[in-house]
């Protein structure tokens, strides 16, 4: 690949008049696109004027800014020149790319997520091209910089439900869904501190229940715990009732999260599966699965990674 180099052309100053973005389009200048894509900003001044990929609105006099739309192409023609194409041949490519967008759940590069924000229509873009790097990334610095329960909730959970619909009404989405599961899971595992002074004087036990193979959530809210300075212990996916009671008989934990995501696996009669002791051991159920079913009203049931996170940690300490 040749690099393009030119002398860097001066910002215009802000004007006092630019209009506000709109807040529900996200908007990057100049330097924070470079940065997210690990070129140089007079780069990306010569794409916008040689080959037309820029900004799609850029007034005389005030910053460029670039939306969703404007990032996606610009990844595509980097996608395109590190895979050999010349830079007016990776324009092209680009640009009709995304003009081919169409509104539906999958069309080509494209996820249908209505309402989303820009992190998940990029993490969307990113599984996809089966690019699990710049998904891991795009995950890490989320989180980083709003945490997981936000992450999750707006970044995660619109990408899973939109690959989950078009996977019902077209099938051949299963190698999508399974790179997204990995990618999330190694951002939540990279986001998991090491406790060696927990808070909490008894562990916190997580573990999904007998047949419940669905551990993301489970994941995601180790990591928060993990965060606050609490300390866990994460059983992981299917843990047959016996192996949960020994679990928790030998750890003594203070509470314990039995996750369900299908009412199918949701079995009330696992709520019976703490040791009556001296130590109280607080049991919390999460997922949608037990929301399916009849349950006692005794029960606490988990609802979201954030706030099952604020349950817990009030029950522990």
């Amino acid at each position: 690949m040749v690099a393009v180099t030119t002398e860097p052309e001066p910002e215009p100053e802000q004007r006092a008049d630019d209009p506000d973005p709109d807040p529900h389009e996200p908007v990057l200048t100049v330097g924070a696109v470079a940065r997210r894509l690990g070129i140089a900003p007079a780069t990306l001044r010569t794409w916008d004027r040689r080959y037309g990929v820029g900004p799609s609105e850029h007034a005389s006099g005030r910053h460029r800014r670039y939306d969703s739309r404007d990032v996606a192409r610009l990844e595509l023609m980097q996608r395109a020149l590190v895979r050999g194409a010349s830079p007016a041949d990776a324009a092209r490519y680009a640009l009709s790319e995304t003009r081919a967008e169409q509104p539906t759940d999958l069309v080509g590069r494209a996820l249908r997520l209505p309402g989303a924000g820009r992190l998940a229509r990029g993490l969307g873009r990113a599984v996809l091209a089966m690019d699990s790097v710049g998904a891991q990334r795009l995950l890490g610095e989320a989180i980083e910089a709003s945490g997981v329960p936000r992450v999750w909730d707006d970044v995660v959970r619109p990408v899973l439900a939109a690959i989950g619909r078009r996977w019902s009404t077209a099938g051949a989405t299963a190698e999508l869904e399974h790179l997204l599961y990995e990618c999330v899971l190694a951002a939540l595992i990279r986001a998991t501190p090491l406790v060696t002074q927990p808070r909490n004087p008894r562990p916190v036990l997580l573990a999904c229940v007998p047949d419940e193979q669905h551990t993301l959530p489970l994941h995601g809210l180790t990591a928060t715990l993990a965060g606050r300075g609490l300390g866990t212990k994460m059983l992981g996916p299917a843990v047959p009732s016996d192996a949960l009671v020994a679990a928790i008989r030998r750890t003594a934990p203070a509470a314990v999260v039995l996750w369900a995501q299908l009412p199918r696996n949701a079995d009330p009669a696992l709520a019976a599966v703490a040791p009556r002791g001296r130590q109280r051991t607080r049991l919390f159920l999460g997922g949608p699965g037990w929301r399916a079913i009849d349950l006692d009203p005794r029960l606490v049931l988990a609802d979201g990674i954030g706030p099952a996170a604020d349950d817990i940690e009030n029950a522990v300490l």
